[in-house]
């Protein structure tokens, strides 16, 4: 062969080698990578087939519902009670207006008693059957705008007389025979009436109580021994107004509590009495002496 086409031959041979082979993949110990040893892959025959995944979807939209809280105790208006009509006048109170109102009462026939001014059980059923016959609310207890509008509309202004009616002068029963010389308190159990009697001529009569069994008022001839316009008792704590004492502690006066109550009560021996205005012009007509006669 000759010589320039061997050399062409071996330059050839060595151009083949190098594009082979590429570059040295063993490591520093001289043994073949786990890359050198593994057989070439055809990129287009071996390659994993492209897996197409379906696009993202973005999560639904979700409107947040609105969020309503709830007020605090607190903050949750309160409810208020309807408010309870205003009073003009009540159990307890002593006034001219409570005067007028028996008076009024009177002339329905609710109040059967000559008025005192003082607003007490007598009076409370007196307001309630008036309440009550008209259909209006209330216990008798007191008296509401409502009830006083319509006691005046069926009631006329009470004249002086109607407030301040004169106590009877004639007695309920023939006077004991003690009472009719001089002048005498008359004071009969049987009628519970006081008679203010001056030379055997009755001057007023009023209505009384007396003392309860165990504290009953004592019966006979006595005398006024003093007189206390304002006196309160040392033993009870109690008001015992225009007294006039005839028998040691026991006396004839003014009770509040007669008035409220009636004779539903009794005094502890007094002999009580509930109209304030005819005892408050006896007081003053009676004179320490005088006779006081108690009797059945």
């Amino acid at each position: 062969m000759p010589v320039s086409m061997t050399a062409a031959a071996g330059a050839a041979l060595a151009a083949a080698l190098l594009s082979a082979c590429g570059p040295d993949g063993s490591d520093a110990g001289g043994k073949p990578s786990a890359s050198s040893t593994a057989p070439a892959s055809d990129p287009a025959t071996t390659a994993a087939p492209a897996t197409t995944e379906p696009a993202a979807t973005a999560p639904p939209t979700t409107t947040a519902a609105p969020t309503t809280t709830a007020p605090k105790p607190s903050q949750t208006p309160a409810t208020k009670a309807p408010a309870k009509p205003a009073a003009l006048m009540a159990s307890g109170q002593t006034s001219a207006k409570v005067r007028e109102l028996q008076a009024r009462l009177g002339q329905l026939h609710f109040f059967s008693r000559n008025p005192t001014g003082f607003y007490g059980t007598v009076t409370e059923h007196a307001v309630s059957d008036f309440q009550e016959r008209h259909g209006l609310s209330g216990s008798g207890t007191s008296v509401t705008q409502a009830t006083w509008s319509k006691l005046t509309a069926l009631t006329h202004t009470p004249t002086h007389k109607e407030l301040y009616p004169p106590a009877p002068a004639k007695p309920a029963q023939k006077l004991d025979a003690r009472c009719m010389t001089g002048r005498a308190l008359c004071i009969s159990k049987t009628t519970r009436t006081l008679s203010w009697v001056v030379d055997g001529k009755v001057q007023a009569t009023m209505d009384v109580r007396f003392g309860s069994q165990y504290t009953p008022t004592r019966e006979g001839l006595f005398h006024v021994n003093s007189k206390s316009r304002d006196h309160v008792s040392t033993i009870y704590h109690t008001s015992m107004p225009y007294a006039m004492f005839f028998s040691g502690g026991q006396a004839v006066h003014y009770s509040s509590d007669f008035a409220a109550r009636g004779y539903a009560g009794a005094s502890h021996g007094c002999v009580n009495v509930r109209d304030k205005a005819a005892i408050a012009k006896l007081f003053d007509e009676v004179e320490v002496g005088d006779k006081v006669v108690v009797y059945w």
